[in-house]
């Protein structure tokens, strides 16, 4: 009895010897993966570390580098310069505006020269003053009024001088390639038969001499257009009767409604 307990006892002393065994292998595993470890850094692209050391030291602030690029932005090519960015649109804004005033400066030329030769005619005619001109958004204005009426009242019959104008200024719209309106007018007054309200006998009006620039001016139908206002635009106040028994030509200005608000500006300098 007493020798197969020494036996177990032993056995199980025996055994507990044999577990540092894990323990070591353990230790030296570990060990092994670190010289791995030691020397695969102790072969670092010497190049390469460089680089990134320095880069990072300029990135922090802890010193500059001529080598690295710093800069803030967007970096394009040389040859790409200026031709993106916020420096380009404004550039381009202040090419376009020029443009635009150059145009305008053009368009108003080109109007002033018609207004000149209608003058021109006018004089010869002996109707000087027996047009107002006026220059703005919508083109040149042509205001037919002098000291004798075109139409008497309650009338949209063309006097005879209002004829002898038509005529003479005819031969200068006839020829261009712009656009027209006619915008007839009447006072204050309350119209009678045959005409229900003002706005009959001014639209009549317009036609009136719609009429007479195409029929006996040769002005193209389809480049000119009538329009009655009534009594709702009256002319130096509305007193002034005669003068507002009138018919206003504009010449439309084809330019872009850009070129065209500009037309008071230029018109002024």
């Amino acid at each position: 009895m007493s020798r197969r307990r020494r036996s177990r006892g032993h056995e199980e002393h025996g055994g507990g010897e044999e577990r540092w065994m894990a323990s070591y292998m353990d230790m030296v595993t570990v060990l092994m993966c670190l010289f791995i470890v030691l020397y695969a850094m102790s072969t670092v692209d010497q190049a390469k570390f460089e680089k990134l050391k320095t880069s990072l030291a300029t990135g922090f602030g802890v010193e500059q580098s001529q080598t690295v690029d710093t800069a803030e932005g967007v970096v394009v090519p040389p040859e790409m310069a200026g031709k993106e960015g916020v420096l380009t649109d404004v550039e381009s804004a202040v090419t376009e505006r020029r443009e635009l005033q150059r145009r305008a400066a053009r368009e108003q030329a080109d109007l002033e020269q018609l207004q000149r030769k209608i003058e021109q005619r006018l004089k010869a005619s002996g109707h000087a003053g027996a047009a107002a001109f006026s220059i703005d958004e919508r083109g040149l204005t042509i205001r037919l009024v002098s000291a004798e009426t075109f139409f008497l009242p309650n009338s949209a019959d063309l006097t005879g001088n209002a004829r002898e104008i038509l005529t003479a200024i005819a031969p200068v719209l006839a020829p261009t390639d712009r656009f027209f309106e006619v915008e007839g007018y009447a006072d204050v007054r309350r119209p009678v038969d045959p005409y229900p309200t003002n706005w009959e006998l001014s639209a009549s009006r317009a036609t009136r001499v719609l009429r007479a620039l195409v029929e006996d001016g040769d002005v193209r139908p389809q480049r000119i257009a009538s329009v009655g206002y009534g009594d709702a635009r009256p002319l130096a106040g509305r007193d002034k009767l005669s003068l507002n028994r009138r018919v206003d030509v504009v010449v439309l200005s084809a330019e872009l409604e850009s070129v065209r608000e500009l037309l008071p500006a230029v018109a002024k300098s």
